[in-house]
């Protein structure tokens, strides 16, 4: 990461000492980061990506980066590094997620870095703010820093602490900070505001202001008007000016059909007839755009849209993830949900059809634990049933028979442990070389070693526990496969420490034993998952899908 940004600074100066006639302009780069984990539910840390419209609307050129790893963020700044030269004008670098700092650095987590953080990986991989200053410090007076925090991992180590740090501000740059969602609104709404003294509207926004703070800062001036000497027209020909502006700015401000063709029959070779013309082809050629603007003007956030897209999910509409991103795969689900409740199949939603797709998702949540508690009842008589006939009778044969049939059942834990007892007697009862044969097998702990141990002792002491191994570790191949990709499942939804302990806890809350609430996914935990997925017809792995987080987040909500 150092050599790379070291680079790119080395390439910035060269451009600048050998100069260009380009034309000013705005250079933006936005690195927006929330989903450390698929239970990060309350990370505002993308908001900051709804900047990019109007950051563009204002002429920046915005390099924008969501959810980014630590590639994906060298390339990114890259790109930035790349755009910015002498003709540059202001400069923007929003930047929002999880911060670690140093004693003299502060970072920009990648979102694969997961916790407990490696302190070498973080500063190799993360976003350095230092770098970041000194790109910045080469324009002083029209730079700008935004920095949006998410909630951080407690760190307690020799050389890093969770969340941003003191960081002295080069000569010329400003620095705004606060809480990513707050940021990311305040990006959106005030940043671009053209002529708007930028630094109070971001205090009494709740922001930090650090760094160059002049009184009546402007970011984002107001466009001058090129003038020069009309030509010479007829009498009939002549359009006043004055009138022509007044009435744009009117059209603009509605920003319909009806308003530009007003405007093209009081100015038919107005200023801006032929946007106005263009306006009006382009808004009849969009399907659903007033349905568009209508969800637009909800100004819904990052954590809203993933609650919309939580929402679709547990109503079996099927999203493509839950990231608070509005693509494809979340329009087609809107679509599909709007079909089936009667609306038109925009893909955009009113604040009505959120309402009701949130009562809906509510009952259904509600009814399904219902059927889960139903069904996890009749799990149980049966399982209470078998055990009565087996286990209960506290011999070995009829303790594995239980497991054989229940391997996560109510009594699993018990039987394990009257299992390990009978173990330790026929330990101390079996002759020597029985005993080295068993210890090896189970050293080894594969198919070919336990049954190595049979043909050597077919009536040795273990021989019962041997077979046992044996059925365990022979499951078929589709059931295997099944383990895998719940395996990978989990590992793609990078759950940290603190996400673990959630899931956990809320396991725990439900009844379902996963152990010590501490972030380590143990046999315990996986137990207490199988339980809860077979419970709820899931996938039953031991693995955390997005199914399963979906489910036991509808779930603890209702409790």
């Amino acid at each position: 990461m150092t050599r790379f940004l070291r680079g790119s600074v080395g390439c910035l100066a060269l451009t600048l000492a050998l100069g260009t006639d380009a034309a000013a302009q705005s250079e933006a780069l936005i690195v927006g980061n929330s989903r450390y984990s698929m239970l990060d539910v309350f990370g505002g840390g993308a908001d900051v990506m709804d900047a990019t419209a109007p950051l563009e609307a204002q002429g920046f050129d915005v390099v924008q980066l969501g959810e980014g790893t630590a590639t994906q963020m060298r390339q990114a700044l890259g790109r930035f590094v790349a755009g910015l030269d002498d003709g540059t004008e202001r400069v923007a670098v929003i930047l929002a997620g999880r911060f670690a700092h140093s004693a003299t650095d502060s970072y920009l987590l990648p979102v694969e870095l997961a916790s407990p953080l490696d302190e070498a990986a973080v500063m190799g991989d993360a976003l350095s703010l230092s770098s970041v200053m000194g790109l910045l410090a080469a324009y002083p007076g029209q730079s700008l820093l935004m920095l949006g925090e998410s909630d951080s991992d407690v760190l307690d180590s020799r050389f890093l602490s969770g969340g941003l740090g003191a960081f002295e501000v080069p000569q010329g740059v400003t620095v705004i900070r606060g809480d990513g969602s707050d940021l990311g609104r305040f990006a959106r709404r005030e940043l671009v505001k053209p002529g708007a003294e930028v630094l109070g509207a971001a205090r009494e926004a709740g922001l930090i202001v650090n760094g160059y703070a002049p009184g009546g800062y402007v970011f984002v001036p107001v466009a001058e008007r090129e003038t020069s000497a009309p030509a010479p027209q007829a009498p009939t020909q002549v359009v006043d000016g004055t009138g022509d502006e007044r009435l744009w700015e009117t059209t603009r401000a509605r920003d319909d059909v009806s308003g530009y063709r007003t405007y093209l029959q009081a100015f038919p070779n107005g200023a801006h007839a032929a946007e106005a013309r263009d306006l009006v082809a382009a808004i009849e050629s969009e399907p659903f755009r007033s349905e568009r603007l209508a969800e637009e003007a909800l100004s819904l956030n990052r954590e809203a849209r993933r609650e919309i897209q939580r929402d679709l999910s547990l109503l079996d509409y099927n999203t493509r993830g839950i990231d608070g991103l509005f693509g494809p795969g979340t329009r087609g689900a809107v679509k599909a949900w709007q079909a089936s409740n009667g609306f038109d199949q925009s893909g955009y939603l009113e604040r009505e059809q959120i309402t009701r797709l949130d009562a809906q998702a509510e009952r259904r949540a509600a009814e399904l634990e219902q059927e889960a508690k139903a069904r996890q009842a009749e799990l149980e008589r049966l399982d209470r049933a078998y055990w009565d006939e087996t286990g209960s009778r506290g011999d070995a044969p009829g303790l594995r028979a239980y497991l054989g049939r229940y391997p996560d059942g109510v009594f699993a834990e018990v039987a394990q442990e009257r299992l390990e007892v009978f173990e330790e007697e026929q330990r101390a009862q079996a002759a020597g070389r029985d005993r080295e044969a068993w210890d090896q097998a189970r050293q080894g702990g594969s198919v070919g070693d336990f049954q190595a141990y049979l043909t050597a002792f077919p009536q040795g002491a273990f021989a019962g526990q041997a077979q046992a191994e044996i059925d365990a570790l022979q499951q078929p191949s589709q059931e295997q496969e099944l383990i895998a990709r719940g395996e990978a499942a989990e590992a793609a939804l990078n759950l940290n420490n603190a996400a673990r302990r959630i899931a956990e806890d809320r396991l725990k809350a439900l009844g379902l034993k996963p152990g010590n609430v501490d972030g380590e996914f143990d046999d315990k935990t996986r137990r207490a998952i199988r339980r809860y997925q077979e419970a709820r017809q899931l996938q039953v792995t031991g693995y955390l899908d997005q199914s399963t987080v979906v489910r036991l987040l509808a779930d603890s909500l209702l409790r």
